[in-house]
């Protein structure tokens, strides 16, 4: 290009410069007044302007340097920029492109204007000024529709997600409310089975006494037993209706297991006595305070002494406390019983299950509860068990309780090695 018409476009490009607020008010009243660019309504005037202002300047730039690839970078960045903002303010792809086509429209009639007002503006350079606007202006409806359909297409994915993740959490709700219902018939089915036998039982122990007096006391006896068994299912019900339904923020308190083992020691003699078992029990001297809660270590204990006494018909039940690594210690019960069969031990924290056969009473909820307070107390429970000799169930529980750590404990239904 000749000095001249390089002098030309220096005048055009201070004219337009000298004219951009000017320029920039009237492609903003053609957008506001467009019928197919929707959404400027729903802007304001700074909001419609955006980064107009900057690609107005690369536009002068390139015409003063007559070299659109020195400032593509620029452009590119400004342009990509407009390209988002307009995404997220709502504008569609046609909106888009027809509020640029506007700005390409004003800016070559202003080069038209100034040629009209230049008699001595060549022709070739009112070209050349033509050509490399409307060469920018393409430039920077290309990189912002790139742009709003990069950022559709980026939101189009974070739905999807969030719809394949919505999906997955129904599909794990589902499960669980079909589970939970499953676990309430069963409950149904388990009560509505012993309040059948119990009432059967207790109706023949009825009509025994009332066909053979001198068996009256045979039948009460047997009716006894019948409600003695049910006070037992109803106690038990109870108690694990209250673990699973306790939201409470757990309190923890400085524990005495010296103490604790004393009580548990005497509360469970009386039973071991009346079957002819032997208790033995052993604390580490150590081991004289712990912080955690009082009442759900002596539940998670107590059910553990109970279970094995209940189970063992001779021989030993053993209590032991004892400090292990790291901070932690461990409650261990032991007994000589009948044990559990190894296609039992799967299922034998789960809810009526029982490994031992219908001669021995029970609910099968008392290791339901133990599995829930040791995951409260986050406690990390294990066992281990052979059919017919025996079994030995541990709980290792940290010194400290922490109510504010982890909230993933260990899950307490882990079976030993």
């Amino acid at each position: 290009m000749s000095d001249t018409s390089a002098d030309e476009l220096e005048g055009l490009v201070a004219t337009l410069r000298a004219q951009q607020t000017a320029l920039t008010e009237r492609w903003m009243k053609l957008v506001f007044g467009d019928a197919e660019v929707e959404h400027s309504d729903q802007l304001t005037y700074r909001q419609l302007a955006d980064h107009l202002p900057s690609i107005f300047e690369e536009i002068c730039i390139v015409l003063e340097r007559r070299n659109l690839r020195e400032q593509e970078g620029a452009i590119e960045r400004n342009a990509r920029q407009h390209g988002q903002w307009r995404w997220q303010q709502g504008y569609r792809i046609d909106e888009l492109v027809r509020e640029l086509d506007l700005f390409r429209q004003v800016l070559l009639a202003a080069i038209g204007e100034y040629a009209n007002a230049h008699p001595a503006f060549a022709r070739d350079a009112e070209e050349r000024a033509r050509l490399m606007t409307d060469e920018v202006v393409s430039f920077v409806t290309l990189a912002s529709i790139r742009e709003a359909v990069g950022e559709r297409d980026r939101k189009i994915d974070e739905y999807t997600g969030m719809l394949e993740r919505a999906n997955h959490e129904l599909t794990l709700r589902q499960r669980l409310i079909g589970d939970l219902y499953e676990s309430r018939m069963q409950v149904t089915r388990r009560v509505a089975h012993d309040l059948r036998n119990f009432l059967n039982v207790f109706s023949t122990a009825l009509q025994l006494a009332g066909r053979a007096p001198a068996k009256r006391d045979a039948a009460l006896a047997l009716a006894n037993r019948q409600v003695a068994d049910m006070t037992l299912l109803v106690d038990e019900m109870v108690e694990y209706s209250k673990v699973l339904n306790d939201d409470a923020v757990l309190t923890v308190e400085p524990v005495d297991l010296t103490g604790l083992f004393d009580e548990l020691m005497q509360a469970s003699r009386s039973a071991t006595e009346s079957k002819g078992l032997k208790l033995s029990g052993h604390i580490d001297p150590g081991l004289s305070v712990v912080t955690s809660n009082r009442l759900k270590l002596k539940q998670v204990a107590y059910n553990l002494l109970s279970n094995a006494i209940k189970y063992t018909s001779s021989g030993e039940v053993s209590l032991t406390m004892s400090a292990v690594a790291e901070g932690r210690w461990r409650l261990r019960v032991a007994d000589t019983g009948v044990g559990i069969g190894a296609d039992d031990q799967e299922r034998v924290f789960e809810e009526f299950e029982r490994a031992a056969s219908d001669d021995i009473p029970g609910t099968g909820l008392g290791l339901a509860i133990v599995k829930e307070l040791s995951r409260a107390l986050k406690g990390d429970l294990r066992f281990q068990s052979f059919k017919g000799s025996g079994s030995v169930f541990e709980v290792v529980f940290p010194v400290t309780l922490d109510v504010a750590g982890d909230a993933n404990p260990p899950d307490p239904s882990r079976r030993a090695a």
